[in-house]
């Protein structure tokens, strides 16, 4: 296993070089200038091209990019240009929120999509299906601002159990989670049917029927470990999009997550901040691909076999 890890950490490292240079050429070649945005619109022209200088945009691109890898391989992100704070230290703070809202919708996701799809597919045909099937639909068509309003005005207004918004208490995560788990819980329905409707016809079910296995056990010993896999793929691409992905949700919420962040940060041209977000949200999107491999070997013996 350590063998396979170094092996695509070692493969991690080009993408993740690649990444960084197309973000670079995007944000180097945006038709805003940050000398600008940071000086304000009254500033002089002078003062501008003075900013400019002080800040190394006025260097060619590659000049730049090595610097600034040179600088990331050191640990330092630089200072974000309209806070004046470290985005090492901006994204730190924002990342248990982000970590909070993505394991809380992941866990909505499972709870609700998990049992529906595997009650649709026993049921197959019958009302507990049809049901199933129709609340997926309906998971799936929510906007999730539409969503995210909708359950502010009902649980939030209406009936005040939970904040209105903002973050600070876990009773402020409960509507972001379920406005954010409630399109994939429908996704995962719809999987978990599918893979479950596949499971339940091989061989392999029938002689643990015919051996005197209840439903109940069939569905533990037999049907869940070899349904998973898909799952936890799915599960593993989930925490990326929650991460940066989830922004209307976090605008809804008024959620101060990463996402929110990298928005602002677009908004003003603030190009650290925007370099610092996409590396390190990539980042993650890697770590969870190598994750995402590590745990489904575990649970299948035949994919180690490939390691």
């Amino acid at each position: 296993m350590w063998t396979y890890l170094a092996r695509r950490i070692l493969q991690a490292v080009p993408v993740l070089f690649g990444i960084s240079i197309i973000t670079f050429l995007l944000v180097y070649y945006l038709p805003a200038d940050p000398a600008r945005m940071y000086a304000g619109p009254s500033a002089s022209v002078a003062t501008v091209a003075r900013i400019r200088h002080e800040l190394g945009l006025d260097q060619p691109f590659w000049i730049q990019y090595i610097g600034y890898v040179g600088r990331v391989l050191h640990g330092d992100l630089r200072f974000s240009y309209r806070k004046q704070i470290a985005v090492t230290t901006l994204i730190l703070q924002r990342i248990p929120y982000t970590f909070a809202l993505t394991l809380g919708g992941v866990f909505v996701e499972l709870a609700l999509g998990l049992p529906i799809g595997i009650a649709s597919a026993v049921g197959r045909g019958r009302w507990a299906d049809r049901v199933g099937m129709f609340i997926a639909l309906l998971g799936i068509s929510a906007p999730p601002f539409w969503l995210g309003l909708l359950l502010l005005y009902w649980l939030g207004y209406l009936i005040p159990i939970f904040p209105l918004g903002g973050a600070g208490s876990p009773a402020h995560l409960v509507l972001p989670a379920l406005t954010a788990g409630l399109g994939g819980a429908a996704w995962y329905a719809r999987m978990m049917r599918s893979s479950t409707l596949e499971i339940l016809s091989a061989d392999y079910i029938r002689t643990a029927r015919a051996k005197g296995r209840s439903q109940l056990m069939v569905i533990l010993k037999h049907v869940l470990p070899n349904a998973l896999n898909p799952i936890i793929t799915m599960a593993g691409l989930d925490i990326p999009w929650f991460i940066g992905g989830v922004v209307l949700v976090e605008r809804v919420f008024d959620w101060p997550g990463l996402g929110r962040l990298a928005v602002e940060a677009i908004e003003t041209v603030d190009v650290p901040l925007i370099l610092g977000t996409v590396i390190f949200t990539a980042l993650v999107v890697v770590i969870s691909g190598i994750l995402i491999d590590v745990v489904q070997g575990l649970v299948d013996p035949r994919i180690r076999d490939n390691w």
